[in-house]
């Protein structure tokens, strides 16, 4: 796949933030906004007005003309949503935008949120893609993250997504959870492979500030995992995946032949995408904008025209956002593409940064494009992102 790090104006992607979740996770610092175990949005006026400015948001929206091949409903819990509003969505971005034939459409969606009518009605609207946050498969692991499913969920959440036969199925797992054992996680990994989901995305966890567990814990202090033990999760799991026919595409992710996140390599690309909703993202004309991150804020934000007030990233940014975002892909970057948009003696200049690293076997520079050698390089990715930093930045 062709890499173009020009500043563009033309976004052909859009992510739609979904807020609402049944509780807070424990381990989670998203926008989100917690409506319990009752209600979704049936039954939710706090959901059915979000989704009105949303749509709102979207109509405003300037556009450039370039359909929209992904589109990525995450969250939050987006499987809350009814069918109807889900669907008013779609279609609020097909009149802006216009929807290009074949385009991925995902959807984050949670174990114990949804119903065959459920998915299925995701399924009509055009959702061809779904990512299932399982998390773990133990239950004293889910109650630890503060998760809302069972493990019993799972298997129904699984059994009513290959019912309607959507196409793309990734799954998502987190390693490095209070309490979570070797052990553990290779019966994780392997439930996760019988399942047979046509992707799946690991994550190790991050204690992040304000959250419930950055309260509980301190990093590296039991009952968290020790470094050693996290390292030798993220090797066990590169071992079963890729035994198991799965490609280590990017840091987190793995894919059957075929099957990679359309949307997220937009991201790892550095090309521009629009971002819709509360506390939402985008990258267009060069211009990197977070929306306000509480509701009432961003309502307010939207009912004054939506307004993106922000500088152009400088050069010298995207640079780094390039490497930074790029070298998460197994493939890395293109040095061709560095040199045309940033010039010759940079790439240069880069290389020489990353000699040590080329040294260790973590780094390596063959077949005209610069990427991190799995998994020793992936699991120092910060390491070599950090030399690139202090030397570039």
């Amino acid at each position: 796949m062709s890499q173009n790090f020009s500043v563009s104006k033309i976004a052909s992607s859009a992510y739609v933030h979904i807020p609402f979740c049944r509780r807070r996770c424990f381990y989670c610092d998203f926008p989100v906004s917690v409506v319990g175990d009752r209600l979704r949005g049936e039954t939710s006026g706090t959901i059915s007005q979000y989704v009105e400015i949303l749509c709102q948001e979207i109509a405003i929206t300037p556009t450039f003309g370039q359909p929209l091949k992904t589109i990525f409903f995450g969250g939050g819990t987006p499987s809350l949503l009814s069918t109807q509003q889900l669907e008013r969505i779609v279609k609020e971005l097909e009149k802006r935008f216009d929807i290009a034939s074949g385009a991925e459409i995902s959807m984050e969606i949670d174990p114990a949120t949804f119903d065959l009518a459920h998915v299925a009605g995701y399924r009509s609207v055009g959702i061809n893609r779904v990512s299932l946050g399982v998390q773990a498969f133990q239950e004293e692991l889910l109650q630890a993250a503060g998760r809302s499913h069972s493990v019993t969920d799972i298997f129904t959440a699984v059994e009513l997504i290959h019912q309607v036969e959507i196409p793309e199925f990734s799954l998502d797992l987190i390693s490095g959870l209070p309490h979570q054992s070797l052990d553990q996680w290779q019966d994780s990994l392997t439930k996760a492979v019988a399942i047979l989901p046509t992707h799946i995305s690991i994550y190790d966890l991050t204690i992040e500030p304000g959250t419930a567990f950055n309260r509980y814990y301190k990093p590296g202090d039991s009952p968290l995992p020790t470094d050693e033990t996290t390292v030798k999760m993220y090797q066990m799991a590169q071992q079963v995946l890729t035994n198991a026919g799965y490609e280590h595409y990017e840091i987190s992710n793995y894919a059957q032949p075929g099957h990679q996140c359309r949307h997220n390599r937009v991201y790892w690309e550095n090309r521009p995408y629009y971002g819709f909703g509360m506390g939402a993202a985008s990258y267009v004309e060069g211009k990197r904008f977070t929306r306000p991150r509480k509701t009432k804020e961003y309502y307010q934000w939207v009912q004054a025209s939506a307004v993106i007030d922000c500088e152009v990233t400088p050069p010298k940014e995207v640079l780094l956002e390039t490497l930074m975002l790029g070298l998460r892909l197994a493939e890395g970057v293109s040095l061709a593409a560095l040199a045309e948009a940033f010039g010759e003696e940079k790439v240069e200049e880069i290389c020489r940064c990353l000699q040590p690293y080329i040294e260790k076997g973590w780094v390596e520079v063959a077949g005209g494009r610069l990427r991190l050698i799995d998994p020793q390089g992936f699991l120092f990715s910060n390491v070599v992102l950090a030399e690139l930093f202090e030397k570039l930045g």
